[in-house]
């Protein structure tokens, strides 16, 4: 196998497990975006399987995102299938991350659907750039970001099925923040994943996306999509109180850090295609230290 990417070093022997941890811990720290599971709040051997999901879901989605690998994100994405594959059934991966996901997998007694999901997820971030109907929205939410959250609780040995519906919500919710948050970037991959029928409810057409305009009914628009997202952390709200710690104050960050990207979509008047929202100190210190406003 031939997986090009800025993040891989050779770590010896393909075998090697505990290297294998070491590469995807190592993605975890210098990665310039990181999940919030994969703090350092987490510790042992629960930490280590959280670095092999990061590993997985970090290079998957630069395969779809990253331009290095533009023209050949299918087929890259295709190798990482197969790599999943023989793990499912019992072959010999060749890529690290892989190797440290088939021991976690062992360990936590982790069901591969997730993972599936989630490649799935990215390819469709190759395939598809528009969405006709918030449906579709959620479809994909479901395979890009909630089975991060379920395997975050099941690594934390937690299977209650309500356990994963407020998991659900606050993943999906997150996911919804980051794309109203990223109008501006996803817009410059030809990426709207606000769906048509809510740009014709509004009175806004993708055109004058494209030609960056930002008016009343952009605004509107935008604000009724942030009270979606906020209506989706309302549901989950009650996820940490459920949990132990440290994964109860990693799920309230999360949660915070979510809502935070909301309020500062507000703050700067429900306009990100022109101006990109960043939560700086001062936003994180508000976020920890006020009630949170769903």
């Amino acid at each position: 196998m031939n997986t090009l990417s800025a993040y891989e070093t050779r770590v010896g022997d393909p075998a090697d497990v505990e290297a294998a941890y070491v590469f995807c811990e190592n993605l975890v720290r210098g990665h310039y975006e990181n999940f919030p599971v994969a703090s350092r709040l987490l510790f042992g051997r629960a930490r280590r399987a959280i670095a092999a999901l990061y590993g997985f879901a970090r290079l998957s989605d630069d395969f779809a995102d990253e331009p290095e690998y533009e023209g050949v994100r299918l087929e890259r994405l295709d190798e990482w299938r197969r790599e999943l594959s023989a793990v499912r059934d019992g072959g010999a991966p060749g890529h690290p991350v892989f190797v440290a996901l088939r021991d976690a997998a062992r360990e936590f007694d982790l069901p591969l659907g997730p993972f599936e999901d989630l490649l799935n997820a990215f390819t469709q971030d190759v395939t598809k750039k528009r969405y006709e109907s918030f449906a579709e929205v959620l479809d994909y939410c479901r395979r890009s970001a909630n089975p991060v959250g379920r395997i975050v609780l099941m690594v934390h040995g937690y299977r209650d099925p309500e356990l994963f519906r407020m998991s659900d919500a606050i993943c999906t919710g997150l996911q919804l923040a980051n794309f109203w948050q990223d109008m501006s970037v996803d817009l410059k991959k030809d990426r709207i994943y606000i769906p048509r029928e809510d740009f014709d409810r509004f009175g806004y057409s993708e055109g004058e996306m494209f030609r960056g305009v930002v008016n009343d009914a952009l605004r509107r628009l935008t604000a009724f999509e942030v009270v979606r997202a906020r209506g989706l952390f309302a549901e989950g709200r009650a996820l940490p109180s459920k949990l132990s710690w440290p994964l109860s104050w990693e799920i309230a960050l999360t949660l915070r850090g979510g809502l935070a990207i909301l309020d500062k979509i507000e703050a700067q008047g429900f306009a990100t295609l022109d101006r990109r929202p960043v939560l700086g100190k001062l936003d994180w210190l508000g976020a920890l230290c006020r009630k949170p406003r769903f």
